[in-house]
């Protein structure tokens, strides 16, 4: 836990403060998208093959060797910026780089906590991951973010890299071995069989499918909306007017929500059934994305990331605990990296297509019809499971009895 902590307040400082270095920068939509664009293309690039891999590796040491290179990259940028060599292009290949590393350490980060946790446990223990996420990436990590970017730019990247070379420290104290010791790691299966493997079981799976391909069209538009929202939120000619410190203040909000969020999420399942409050969240978080075009306010921006931050936070530890459940766990580490894939591959592509729409159509076409989207995947969703949804919640049955083709 104290190793998760240290990483994703690590997290937290390089994800707000990346993109305010970039427009520090250059003011223009589409090479400020390029920002997030380079923390989440390596998904699409690489995901399948960390999944492969923690099927075959002890994850614990993946998680080790991805914290110490990130540490190392980000060592490098910050010593770019301390020298005065630091640019657009040097900036975005430092989050190429840690995105890269990041791919593995979470990969292997999620296939770990169920050989740790007992199944019945696996809700609240996901639900406690998540709240030291959103201590260390957003109630922590941003505002810090937007401070250091005013104060010493050279900070955003050194900050990081010691909290990810303590938390792959920390790390070497677990015992024991986290390994699939099953006769097919112990032969040499190319990886494109294994690979083969987890994405035919994930596409056979109506229900993992089904949730996939939701998550994949809201992870893009999300990609599409906050790529672009830095210049809707942050400066004299945005419609917003905050200061960079107040932008991190926005994700602090997102955690003051999120907090509760994750520890609920169990409580929720169990009231309403799983699925339903999965379905419900991510409903709300859609529609919460239209309050700051509508009403480009301070005021109302942070009650809705506090809201954001409930309904996010809940969602994600429901859809967490579902896949760590329904997969098996050989199988696991594959299988997650192949739901990713389809989740987050779109992450990269909805970033740059946001800041290409935003350059010739307006940053608010972006904002508008990114949420258009969001509420289209979960129209999807609700319409492919709807026969879960209407069943009374006292017969309704929990996402892991929904094995559909498998």
């Amino acid at each position: 836990m104290s190793s998760t902590a240290l990483s994703n307040l690590a997290d937290g400082v390089l994800k707000v403060g990346a993109p305010l270095l970039a427009v520090s920068m250059t003011r223009s939509p589409t090479l400020v998208s390029l920002a997030g664009a380079a923390a989440t293309v390596p998904w699409l690039l690489l995901a399948l093959h960390a999944g492969a891999l923690a099927d075959r590796l002890d994850r614990r040491r993946i998680m080790v060797v991805a914290n110490l290179a990130r540490a190392a990259v980000l060592s490098l940028a910050g010593l770019a910026a301390l020298l005065g060599l630091l640019d657009l292009w040097v900036l975005l290949a430092a989050v190429l780089v840690a995105g890269v590393a990041e791919v593995f350490a979470d990969v292997s980060a999620q296939s770990i906590l169920p050989m740790t946790v007992p199944e019945a446990h696996l809700t609240r223990a996901n639900g406690r991951v998540s709240t030291a996420q959103m201590i260390g990436n957003d109630f922590v990590g941003a505002p810090l973010a937007g401070l250091l970017v005013v104060a010493l730019p050279a900070v955003v990247f050194g900050a990081p890299a010691l909290l990810y070379g303590a938390a792959g420290l920390l790390l070497l104290g677990m015992r024991g071995t986290y390994r699939m010791d099953t006769p097919r790691t112990q032969g040499r299966r190319p990886l494109r069989r294994d690979i083969g493997e987890a994405l035919r079981y994930l596409w056979s799976h109506r229900v993992l499918r089904s949730l996939a391909v939701t998550a994949g069209l809201l992870n893009l538009a999300n990609a599409a909306y906050f790529a672009v929202f830095v210049l809707w939120a942050v400066g004299d000619g945005s419609r917003i007017g905050l200061e960079p410190g107040e932008y991190g203040l926005m994700t602090t909000a997102f955690a003051v929500g999120a907090l509760p969020g994750s520890l609920l999420a169990g409580w929720a399942a169990g009231r309403f059934g799983e699925f339903r409050a999965l379905v419900s969240c991510w409903l709300a978080t859609s529609l919460l994305l239209i309050v700051p075009v509508v009403v480009p306010s301070p005021w109302t921006l942070y009650p809705t990331a506090v809201l954001w931050g409930v309904v996010g936070a809940a969602g994600n530890v429901l859809v967490i605990s579902a896949r760590q459940r329904l997969i098996p766990a050989e199988l696991l580490g594959r299988v997650n990296s192949a739901y990713r894939l389809v989740g987050m591959g779109g992450m990269p592509l909805g970033a740059a297509l946001g800041g290409v729409v935003a350059e010739f159509a307006g940053l608010g076409a972006v904002l508008v019809g990114a949420t258009g989207v969001c509420l289209g995947g979960v129209g999807l969703v609700w319409r492919a499971l709807s026969d879960r949804i209407s069943r009374p919640l006292t017969s309704a049955p929990a996402l892991s009895d929904m094995s559909g083709s498998r």
